[in-house]
């Protein structure tokens, strides 16, 4: 019997500086042979924060090489399930399974809000592994 196939999983957020970046560490970490992550922004900021690194760097993962990328529309169709932490909707043409995760933008906000919005988006992330896995099982 072959091993599964992980599902490929894109997270989008507005600027792919924080909490898709976030979802996606997330996603890597608690995720091997279930899920290959990727994340992208509606409005790509350029730059992943300094907030979101060092806030990442406290659960050991290390954000430091990842740059924030646009939702390429021409590939995102490849993907298994798009994940949608932006508030906005999405662009026409996605043809693949969306999840909505109503999650606060921490960008301008104390370090205890980036906290907050990192263990929601992980329990979410924990979450979505254990159905993926389930569902493999």
């Amino acid at each position: 019997m072959k091993p599964p196939v992980p599902k490929r999983v894109l997270f989008v957020c507005i600027g792919n500086c924080c909490r898709s970046q976030m979802a996606e560490g997330f996603a890597r970490r608690h995720g091997s042979g279930i899920i290959t992550a990727e994340s992208a922004g509606l409005a790509p900021a350029g730059v992943v924060v300094q907030e979101t690194i060092l806030t990442m760097a406290e659960k050991n993962i290390d954000l430091t090489g990842h740059f924030s990328k646009p939702l390429d529309l021409t590939t995102v169709n490849s993907f298994d399930l798009l994940v949608n932490m932006s508030g906005y909707p999405l662009p026409a043409g996605i043809r693949i399974p969306v999840l909505e995760w109503l999650i606060p933008d921490p960008i301008g906000h104390p370090d205890p809000v980036y906290r907050e919005v990192r263990d929601q988006i992980e329990a979410l992330v924990k979450g979505l592994v254990a159905e993926m896995r389930q569902d493999q099982g």
